[in-house]
């Protein structure tokens, strides 16, 4: 189980990495006025990606790590009075999925859009929907209860 959660860490970065290379190429899209590109297209495609296989391994984790576990020998109220099981059994995996939902739609909205400039729009406002969902929900070293290391390294 270590190694998947390490994996989760590691992936974390290429999620961030390949979303906000989304979000500036959308940004600049909608600032410049310039045609939707191949580079454009590849971003959002391995943000989606890497979303994808991150969301895997938390299934993983939330299923195998003993958080469900938590659920049932606990109870949903014990649960939710303890700040830190709360956020990885409820809040964590809640919003990650919503915001998995954002990124499958912006990518697919853009696909679907006619012209370049609303292309660019749609990423730019369901991608960075997604990132802001993402960035909130990550357990940040500077988040006293939930705190986890930037950097999870194999032993």
């Amino acid at each position: 189980m270590q190694t998947v959660l390490i994996l989760h860490n590691i992936l974390r970065w290429g999620v961030l990495i390949f979303g906000l290379w989304a979000l500036i190429g959308a940004i600049s899209g909608v600032a410049s006025k310039r045609p939707y590109s191949a580079s454009d297209n590849r971003s959002s495609l391995l943000f989606m990606i890497f979303c994808d296989i991150q969301l895997l391994f938390g299934l993983l984790l939330f299923f195998l790590n003993s958080w469900l576990d938590k659920i049932k020998t606990n109870g949903m109220g014990a649960t939710m009075k303890n700040a830190y099981d709360r956020f990885f059994t409820v809040e964590h995996a809640a919003m990650m999925l919503i915001a998995l939902v954002f990124v499958h739609i912006g990518r697919a909205s853009a696909k679907r859009a006619t012209t370049s400039a609303a292309k660019h729009k749609k990423t730019l406002i369901f991608f960075g929907i997604a990132l802001l969902i993402i960035f909130i929900s990550i357990p940040w070293p500077f988040r006293n209860e939930i705190a986890r290391p930037l950097f999870r390294w194999f032993n």
